[in-house]
């Protein structure tokens, strides 16, 4: 649950956005929505749409709400979107913008076409199941939710585990490969790089054998062994040791990643789902 004073702040900027026209629905995700915030939490607020809405109102809704000491409004780097820190407060606000159409197309891609990705799956599933909604005057955010709690598609579980489990060391190009070459040249950049991606994959395969949605980027190692009935041997040992080994990268970061990847191996066996790539 939210605690102040982010529940009347959260609800004030869903009342404004949502007088705008081009709004469809607000609602509150991440760690506020969860309860799991922390020191760092901000308010992650969602807002789907059906046209763009000015940046004029954009600003008009960041004064109406006292104002930012530091703010970024008009982001296009990672889709659109604002963040401010609210100068009453100190808060950190985070605004993303999402077309409705776009939302329930993604929803509609995992569901109902069962298709994979190379990381992060079913991230938007997450984000719409996961949501607190603040404004949903017609009830199509609701609409939305209820198709979002239907069951982990069979089909999809699979599609995930063989689009990403090859990648990791399996073909030619793999991350695992990548990773070889890149301590082998010292290139720091790319081994971490790589790894990252490797790790993405990695992910991906754990949250989908398990049939949980993935919960997104932050305090995977922690939401896995939380929220995962089942694992590989020493996840979150193997996770760590292979990250320290990344700083310095030698043979003994090959080392780290191949046991990471073994006992990966040995859990999808042991699930009868080790087989599932060679069609890739």
């Amino acid at each position: 649950m939210l605690t102040p004073p982010a529940p009347s702040l959260a609800h004030r900027i869903a009342e404004r956005l949502g007088a705008l026209p081009q709004v469809e629905a607000v609602a509150l995700g991440g760690s506020r929505a969860s309860g799991a915030t922390d020191a760092m939490s901000d308010i992650d607020i969602y807002v789907y749409t059906r046209g763009d809405v000015p940046l004029a109102d954009r600003r008009a809704l960041v004064e109406a709400l006292g104002g930012a000491s530091r703010a970024s409004l008009g982001l296009t780097f990672w889709g659109p979107g604002d963040e401010w820190l609210h100068a009453p407060t100190g808060l950190e606000i985070d605004l993303v913008y999402f077309d409705a159409d776009w939302i329930a197309a993604e929803l509609r891609r995992v569901l109902h076409d069962h298709q994979a990705s190379l990381g992060y799956s079913t991230c938007f599933w997450h984000t719409v199941r996961a949501s607190q909604p603040l404004h949903d005057p017609r009830g199509w955010y609701a609409a939305l939710q209820a198709e979002s709690h239907a069951p982990y598609p069979e089909p999809l579980r699979r599609n995930i585990v063989a689009l990403n489990h090859p990648v990791l060391r399996d073909v030619i190009p793999s991350y695992y490969a990548q990773i070889e070459k890149a301590v082998g040249r010292g290139d720091l950049v790319s081994v971490n790089h790589r790894l990252a991606a490797l790790l993405a994959s990695y992910c991906d395969i754990l949250f989908a054998v398990n049939r949980v949605l993935h919960p997104g980027e932050k305090r995977l190692v922690e939401q896995a062994v939380t929220l995962c009935a089942t694992l590989p041997a020493a996840m979150a040992d193997d996770v760590a040791a292979a990250l320290r080994a990344a700083g310095a990268p030698d043979e003994h970061l090959l080392q780290h990643v191949t046991r990471l990847l073994d006992r990966l191996d040995a859990w999808l066996a042991g699930q009868g789902l080790d087989r599932l790539g060679d069609a890739v």
